[in-house]
């Protein structure tokens, strides 16, 4: 059996955590299993390093920025050996190309090309418990990429499907996947199951518990995910491509804070315009997601889109660049947004969802500017003051 485990930051934050992660790891080798540890850096030493470069320059060199967070990792594998080998058990921890782990060249938001697994499989063999760094990897110029925040989720089931694991345990600050974030809606439910369609919409739609890419990753090799908490050893929620319980109307409630609005007006009515602002945006590897797009009173077109809030001012620069190729007027935007969302597979089975939703949101005082849908999720724009407000209210009418 090969188990891959996944700390995060909180989980990780001091000796006295370090020492209670290396105890549950060797007590999963002690069962039978080897075992393959992913690790984030310790606590808020990533938002440490972010706020150091910051008080040089806004707007450090992304490649610069890779080279200095890649560092927070590096500490923690280090010091998670030195706590396994002090407590008897060999272990030996590897950094992003001491795998190697293949990445693309975008900076700060790389994305896997490929893992070489021979090095953790020689470790393994020699029975030691394997400590990776997340978060990062290594491109084509052998310059250390990072994979953007909560990267490290996606390094630990990148590596489960390399190297075939019968499971991936995602340990965290929470004892699994609840209906919403139980910090903000207090009768929140911890769920056993789910699928990975489900938790891909929830993990995008700003549920912290996973990344979005690890999701996919998951989904696409079939790697079945547990998510737990390393403070307790209670059950987790298991995440997978079915589920035996019977479906629920709704499964969950997220709320997305980390967006912003952008509104680019004057554009040609014609079917070209979209097309290059899509385009362009694409090409500079900006994703966006709600988009609407209306005719003025003279003929012009104008979209508005939401992008990650860390994407926005880098969004607004490439805009402005072409703004003659584009055709556009007039720019502004908006960060003082954040996204609603109601996830589960009745939104498609059931009508009447998004009546439910848009009552709760206005029973509650709470206004909605754009709106988007899939077949199992929709999803609000709002202003980021109402956000929790929202969800709570949501949370009450589907799920109490």
């Amino acid at each position: 059996m090969l188990t891959v485990m996944k700390f995060g930051g909180s989980s990780v934050a001091d000796l006295a955590h370090i020492r209670n992660v290396a105890q549950r790891c060797i007590e999963k080798q002690q069962a039978g299993s080897q075992v393959v540890v992913v690790l984030s850096a310790m606590g808020k030493t990533t938002d440490g390093l972010i706020a150091t470069a910051k008080q040089i320059t806004e707007k450090p060199s992304r490649r610069e920025m890779d080279m200095l967070l890649a560092t927070g990792e590096q500490v923690s594998v280090s010091l998670m050996a030195i706590t396994m080998i002090q407590m008897g058990v060999s272990a030996v921890s590897l950094n992003a190309w001491q795998v190697p782990m293949h990445t693309t060249s975008d900076y700060q938001n790389a994305r896997f090309k490929r893992i070489d697994t021979e090095r953790i499989r020689k470790e393994l063999d020699d029975n030691k418990i394997v400590i990776v760094t997340g978060f990062q990897g290594i491109n084509k110029y052998d310059d250390i990429t990072t994979l953007g925040r909560g990267g490290s989720d996606t390094t630990a089931v990148a590596l489960a499907a390399e190297l075939h694991a019968d499971v991936c345990e995602i340990y965290t600050d929470v004892d699994g996947v609840y209906t919403a974030d139980p910090r903000i809606v207090p009768n929140a439910r911890k769920m056993e199951e789910v699928t990975y369609d489900e938790m891909l919409e929830m993990a995008s739609l700003g549920a912290k518990v996973l990344h979005s890419r690890c999701v996919e990753i998951a989904k696409k090799y079939g790697v079945e995910l547990l998510v737990c908490s390393s403070l307790n050893r209670n059950s987790g929620t298991m995440v997978r491509e079915k589920t035996k319980m019977e479906k629920m109307l709704i499964s969950g409630v997220a709320a997305d804070k980390n967006v912003a609005k952008i509104r680019v007006a004057g554009l040609g009515n014609d079917p070209e315009s979209t097309f290059r602002l899509l385009n362009l945006l694409d090409r500079n590897n900006l994703n966006i997601d709600v988009m609407i797009q209306s005719l003025g009173k003279d003929g012009t077109k104008s979209v508005s889109f939401t992008v990650a809030k860390p994407d926005m001012l880098r969004t607004i620069d490439v805009l402005n660049d072409n703004k003659d190729l584009l055709g556009i007027k007039k720019l502004d935007y908006d960060e003082n947004v954040a996204k609603v969302s109601v996830i589960g597979a009745g939104v498609r089975s059931h009508s009447g969802v998004a009546a439910k939703m848009f009552g709760a949101l206005a029973n509650a005082g709470i206004n909605t500017e754009m709106v988007t849908t899939s077949e199992i999720r929709i999803t609000a724009l709002i202003d980021e003051a109402y956000a929790d407000q929202a969800m709570r209210a949501i949370h009450e009418t589907f799920l109490e």
